[in-house]
């Protein structure tokens, strides 16, 4: 799956965001959708479906958006670079179990699915400490003194 199988679409002209709104209409239906064909019809499962959904949603906000397959088993560096860091710096959190991996040889191999899981816990723990010190009650310097504040 090389780099060549990225493909991206541009946002459609104004005149075409009706079709769009239609299209997730369809989609988010409760209905089952299906692709109908000349040989017949076939039923499209929930996971390309949950694609189509948020590329027409994007779409529909003028976003553009690109289809990019990617391994289900990683090295470290795709793994790295998925998560937006580097590579010594996913071997620490291998190493410190947070994220599993497997070494069929010399190399580490990391499955995408704990890659994202791992994005996934990340983002709602980092959530709970804004939460945290959002709610914190930080005492201002200024009222235990007369406002002014020693520097030395």
């Amino acid at each position: 799956m090389g780099a060549g199988m990225n493909h991206t679409v541009l946002p459609p002209a104004t005149d075409d965001r009706d079709l769009l709104a239609a299209l997730k209409a369809v989609l988010t239906g409760h209905e089952q959708v299906s692709i109908s064909t000349p040989e017949g019809s076939v039923p499209l499962p929930d996971s390309v479906l949950g694609l189509l959904v948020d590329a027409v949603t994007a779409l529909d906000q003028g976003q553009a958006v690109t289809v990019e397959p990617h391994r289900t088993v990683l090295t470290t560096q795709e793994a790295a670079e998925l998560l937006g860091i580097t590579r010594p710096t996913l071997v620490r959190l291998l190493e410190a179990g947070k994220i599993p991996y497997t070494s069929p040889g010399r190399h580490r191999r990391v499955e995408l699915a704990d890659v994202l899981e791992y994005l996934q816990r990340e983002r709602v723990r980092r959530g709970q400490v804004f939460d945290e010190m959002a709610h914190e009650e930080t005492p201002d310097p200024g009222d235990a003194t007369d406002g002014f504040v020693s520097t030395r």
